[in-house]
């Protein structure tokens, strides 16, 4: 057997390798609720393969998982999803979707650690799934903004009655989305980025 053939090389494929025009990096996690789309997202706005830990749903969540609203979903993120994005030449993108599932949350802290800012998916269908992820972004002091998935059959609302529902203040941004397209999702995280950089510079000011 020939280990020099492409078929056995090992290492990155050439997509996966990070640009060398890189110098910075920044770690952001989305959040949400479970089934608002958070695996979706990071699907389609990753420019490599993402990573997923997705799992079939077993009656070992029955009466566990709180499926109210999503009740035809089949399989679950079980630890983290994982792409990359580059904003420009020079920033790159790692984002780390976090489970949804309550039971899952104790692995929230360590995929929060060195994370720059967050992305909170929200479902309007399903609005009250959010209010505990919302608690523990605060909680910790990580900035984020929040991204109304879009659904089919979901009732919009005027982002000043999303605000209210969801008790932000008036500085954290809104934005709709569609989590299954890559550009809606990039201007999701471009969001995030003009947020973080806006709060940087009042730092800087004060």
């Amino acid at each position: 057997m020939d280990f020099r053939s492409s078929e056995q090389a090992l290492g990155p494929r050439s997509e996966d390798v990070l640009p060398t025009t890189a110098t910075a990096a920044v770690k952001v996690v989305i959040v949400g609720g479970f089934g608002v789309g958070k695996t979706t997202l990071v699907g389609s706005v990753s420019e490599i393969r993402p990573l997923t830990t997705e799992e079939t749903m077993t009656q070992a969540g029955v009466g566990v998982d709180d499926t109210h609203g999503v009740e035809r979903k089949t399989s679950t993120t079980v630890a983290m999803d994982f792409g990359r994005i580059s904003i420009n030449k020079e920033l790159v993108l790692y984002l780390f979707g976090t489970p949804g599932q309550e039971r899952f949350w104790f692995l929230w802290r360590g995929l929060f650690e060195g994370a720059l800012g967050a992305v909170v998916l929200v479902d309007t269908r399903r609005l009250e799934v959010s209010f505990d992820v919302i608690g523990r972004l605060e909680e910790r002091g990580v900035p984020f903004v929040v991204a109304v998935n879009s659904f089919p059959d979901a009732p919009g609302y005027p982002v000043e009655e999303l605000r209210t529902a969801l008790d932000l203040p008036e500085s954290v941004p809104i934005v709709l989305c569609d989590a299954r397209q890559r550009a809606s999702s990039r201007d999701v995280l471009m969001a995030l980025m003009r947020y973080l950089q806006s709060l940087a510079q009042a730092q800087a000011a004060s």
